[in-house]
């Protein structure tokens, strides 16, 4: 066991009950953080102090050696209390899994243990704004001091509520280049001015860097390159995260019907969960909402059974794949489900529904953000290539 692990012992069951109150929490005040724009800094932190991030660290490392499928579900768990707090926090989970699918190494590795066991968030992003997509204008420079990086990057999911920031930089070589710096460096700025149609307390802000301090074990491998599937699981928990959306509507279907329509005037019933059209409306959402958690459970599974091969020596090109089309179609799936489920919530009941004051349609908005991260057109495309032409997925970190 790593010297800097916990002394105590980390369960994924542990984990579960440690978080459940910091969900109910969550979940009765998302409605009202969505309108007035309040960020769920105190519960963010809570999910933080029970562990939320050990879930997937190894045993012998300090954490509860959690499965891919056992994340998967939490994250749903979490997305259906608050969508975005479960996409904020998204990139502590990629982090974590970086250490279970053996990159870092060495000390790096040890470093990046020591964050994730004192409890720490991350934020990171290559992202940035203007140019071609993927072209980087953030520069990594040697003032004859040390290295100092200046650049903006966007979309910096989590950042608002992380000790750590992960971006990438040319050097002076021209080379790509990953740098971690914390955010309470000097030059470090983090701004909240996401301003999407859905998502918009997912912290996904702005990182303005100003001649930040990098130290030089706070670089990357310049250029590192990409396999299938290590960046997989940035996309399965997106799918997850629609999957709770989905859950999130059938949830506020079920009290809606029950504290707030009421039967239009020509109805045989006389409440609204007597009428035959209100149950046959929430019988879709719900089949929809469970239809998106299988999707996603199915993908996860196929990511625990690649892993487990890699594990026992015998992994191949085409397992991997596999496991990447899969966590493709859930995501596609998934995100059909959430937005036809966040549509029909409103056929639950009338005009009434549509009133600003129950936040019903933050389901939609927040669905349709989440799956606009990655052309669904191109996802689908790709799952029929594979299977017609044998042609792989792009190892480019969309898939």
């Amino acid at each position: 066991m790593s010297a800097t692990a916990p002394t105590r012992t980390v369960t994924v069951a542990g984990i579960r009950a440690a978080i459940a109150p910091v969900l109910e929490r969550l979940r009765a005040e998302a409605g009202r953080r969505d309108a007035e724009r309040e960020h769920a800094f105190a519960e963010v932190r809570d999910l933080a102090e029970a562990g939320v991030l050990l879930l997937r660290v190894p045993v012998e490392d300090g954490g509860a050696g959690g499965s891919v499928r056992d994340l998967a579900e939490l994250v749903i768990d979490i997305a259906s209390a608050d969508s975005n707090v479960a996409q904020a926090i998204r990139s502590g989970f990629l982090t974590v899994e970086s250490l279970v699918t053996g990159s870092p190494r060495g000390g790096d590795r040890e470093r990046v243990l020591a964050r994730v066991l004192a409890r720490d968030h991350f934020a990171g992003t290559a992202n940035e704004v203007g140019g071609k997509p993927g072209n980087v204008s953030t520069r990594l420079h040697d003032d004859g001091d040390g290295l100092r990086v200046t650049g903006s990057k966007s979309y910096s999911t989590g950042g608002l509520h992380a000790q750590w920031f992960s971006g990438t930089a040319l050097d002076d070589e021209g080379r790509i280049v990953g740098f971690t710096v914390p955010t309470d460096r000097e030059g470090v700025t983090l701004l909240d001015d996401f301003d999407a149609v859905g998502q918009r307390l997912s912290a996904s802000g702005t990182t303005l860097l100003d001649g930040v301090r990098v130290d030089p074990d706070e670089l990357g491998a310049p250029n590192a390159p990409k396999h299938h599937p290590h960046v997989s699981l940035a996309h399965l928990v997106l799918a997850a995260t629609l999957a709770g959306i989905a859950e999130a509507a059938r949830d506020d279907a079920v009290r809606v019907a029950r504290e707030v329509a009421r039967p239009i005037k020509h109805s045989s019933a006389e409440r609204s969960i007597d009428d035959p059209y209100t149950r046959l409306t929430t019988g879709r959402i719900a089949t929809a909402a469970f239809t998106a958690r299988a999707q996603v459970v199915a993908a996860a599974e196929r990511l625990d059974a690649h892993w487990a091969r890699v594990a026992d020596g015998a992994a191949d090109e085409r397992g991997a794949i596999d496991a990447v089309v899969a966590v493709a179609s859930a995501y596609v799936g998934a995100g059909e489900q959430a937005l036809a489920a966040a549509e029909a919530l409103f056929d639950v009941g009338g005009g009434t529904l549509v009133q600003r004051q129950h936040h019903l349609d933050r389901h939609w908005r927040n669905a349709r953000t989440v799956a606009n991260h990655n052309p669904r057109g191109w996802k689908t495309a790709a799952i029929g290539g594979w299977l017609l032409a044998d042609e792989a997925p792009p190892a480019n970190g969309l898939f």
